[in-house]
């Protein structure tokens, strides 16, 4: 069958199952959009700005466990995506993204909304293709997907010449396996090493299992569980692998570092096994490496990308391959082990003692106020509005951290924030993109004022779509985390990190034709929750708690510190 390169653009995507595409029209990319408009195979998603879409696509990809395709034109519209991009690749999230460029033999000709595409995302994507022939184009939007998805997730850029969108040439549908020769990641884990890390565990007297995003991508969060509950271990879940172990079960300790339990932290650098499992001891984990190599203890770490093991601390045994699979033979092992040579009863007895005495300095407890609504109090009650059920979304900065801390996460899939790249302005667009994977569910979005302004355009396209999260907005008419910084490290000068001139959130959100809420003292809170997700469960609700402007988020862990070097409040200033 002969057809067009944009005919093949959009067979491609059907026949990868793509339900949704976030996107953006152009003079590049128009020949596809026809297509697109004559198809009923997938729905199309317009948003306001490009940003927007790959974030959503993104949010999509997080709780659907499917790859997130956005398609934007060239020039402008490639570089508004790449922040979307670089949120993405920091996180590790499958999505495929489709650029419009300018005629193959205008590339390089300055020509109208030129942009060097592969150049420019080179650095902020797992891989990307310049498609020159129209021949090539559904075996390289293939590609695409399978580089997505498999090994370490992240996102793949495919950059179509808006000539080879009207090429046409024979169509055959892709089939059998996909071999590439440079490409070929390792999914089964050495069973030797995974016997080294056995032994290790059943020889621990303070083991301690620090986990990260690896775990819910590979929807590994059953096995983990299993292995948790076999060896009887405190876990720890980072800020992108929130969910993945029960935050109600006894051994969660919180989660870990600049703004991670005492507990967590103290067991993290006490411990005398650690497993690390699909984390990647970045520097907002384990604060400075030297402080935290400065106890000795053996570590074992799991992970597909053999690139991060031993990147930042190094490791007694490494282990590469898929966490479900690794985990799947590590309980294989560990119980067979166990059967062999059981363990002293009570062997761990003196650890959870330890650990409980940390767990009662009640690091994340709060002066609660009657008079001025406190942050944290917010959360706590949107966890018992929602039954601790809900979809949650955030943007950057305090508000992020204190949802972290405070909404106690069940499942994997339910938290989505920019981890790596710490990205303002997705919440609302990551939103956009849970409830079309998930409609109907209940959607929370936890911002600022700050963040808020910068993607709020989408509450059109959440109007045009009938999408109705709910918008939390923790505002305290100041960029928090940063003036948070400069009242601890610059001498309480702040500057620039006031926020003049806000708009009237309640008029701007009705005037987009949601609802908008007002709320100024903690009693009321909790109603106006439970009238959003109640009464008005089919709506936008844009709800603005006017909180506490000096709240700071504690327990905290200074740049260049160690885990241990924590501030607990500001008496420890």
């Amino acid at each position: 069958m002969e057809m067009t390169g944009a005919e093949i653009v959009v067979r491609s995507l059907a026949d990868e199952g793509v339900e949704h595409v976030f996107g953006y029209p152009g003079g590049s990319v128009l020949y596809i959009y026809d297509e697109i408009f004559k198809q009923d195979k997938f729905k199309h998603i317009l948003v306001r700005h490009e940003q927007a879409a790959v974030h959503a696509a993104d949010a999509y990809s997080r709780v659907s466990n499917r790859v997130g395709v956005a398609l934007v034109t060239s020039g402008p519209g490639v570089t508004n995506a790449v922040t979307g991009l670089a949120t993405a690749y920091m996180d590790s999230i499958p999505l495929v993204m489709l650029t419009g460029q300018v005629p193959t033999a205008a590339i390089g000709q300055d020509a109208f909304q030129e942009a060097d595409t592969v150049g420019i995302t080179r650095p902020c994507v797992k891989h990307n293709f310049l498609v020159k022939d129209v021949k090539d184009l559904a075996e390289t939007i293939r590609k695409a997907f399978y580089i997505a998805r498999t090994g370490r997730p992240g996102p793949v850029l495919v950059d179509i010449p808006k000539d080879i969108t009207v090429a046409r040439c024979k169509y055959h549908p892709p089939s059998g396996e996909i071999r590439m020769r440079s490409y070929s990641p390792v999914v089964k884990g050495h069973q030797g090493q995974i016997k080294k890390a056995v032994q290790l565990l059943l020889q621990a007297e303070r083991p301690m299992i620090y986990t990260g995003g690896g775990v819910i991508l590979s929807d590994a969060a059953p096995e983990l569980t299993r292995l948790v509950q076999m060896v009887d271990a405190p876990v720890t879940n980072t800020l992108m692998g929130l969910g993945a172990f029960p935050a109600s079960d006894r051994r969660f300790v919180g989660m870990p570092g600049m703004h991670g339990t005492y507990e967590a932290n103290m067991a993290m650098q006490h411990c005398d096994v650690l497993v690390a499992i699909g984390a990647r001891f970045d520097d907002r984990v384990i604060g400075n490496p030297r402080h935290f190599a400065q106890n000795a203890r053996k570590i074992v770490h799991i992970d597909i990308d053999p690139s991060s093991i031993s990147k930042r601390v190094k490791v007694d045994v490494p282990i590469v391959g898929d966490v479900k699979d690794v985990l799947g033979d590590f309980i294989a092992q560990y119980e067979a082990a166990s059967r062999d040579a059981p363990s002293e009863p009570g062997r761990l007895a003196p650890w959870w003692k330890q650990i409980e005495a940390w767990r009662g300095r009640e690091c994340l407890k709060y002066r609660r106020s009657d008079d001025v609504i406190k942050p944290q109090f917010v959360i706590e009650k949107l966890w018992e509005v929602t039954g601790g059920e809900a979809f949650v979304t955030s943007d950057v900065g305090q508000h992020q951290m204190w949802a972290a801390q405070y909404y106690r996460f069940e499942k994997p899939r339910r938290w989505v924030n920019s981890g790596g790249l710490g990205t303002m302005g997705v919440g609302l667009p990551y939103a956009m993109g849970v409830q079309m994977a998930h409609p109907g569910a209940d959607v929370a979005v936890i911002t600022g004022e700050g963040s808020i302004q910068m993607n709020i355009q989408e509450l059109s396209t959440c109007h045009q779509y009938g999408l109705s999260p709910k918008v939390l907005c923790l505002n305290n008419r100041y960029l928090g985390m940063v003036r948070q910084w400069q009242q601890i490290d610059y001498g309480s000068r702040y500057a620039e990190s006031y926020m003049d001139s806000l708009p009237d959130f309640v008029k701007l959100v009705e005037a987009y034709g949601h609802v908008g809420l007002r709320i100024e003292r903690p009693g009321d809170v909790e109603g106006a929750l439970r009238e959003a997700f109640g009464k008005h469960k089919k709506r936008l609700v844009f709800l603005d708690f006017i909180t506490d402007r000096t709240e700071n988020v504690w327990p905290m862990v200074k740049a260049g510190k160690g885990l241990t070097e924590m501030l607990l409040g500001s008496e420890d200033l």
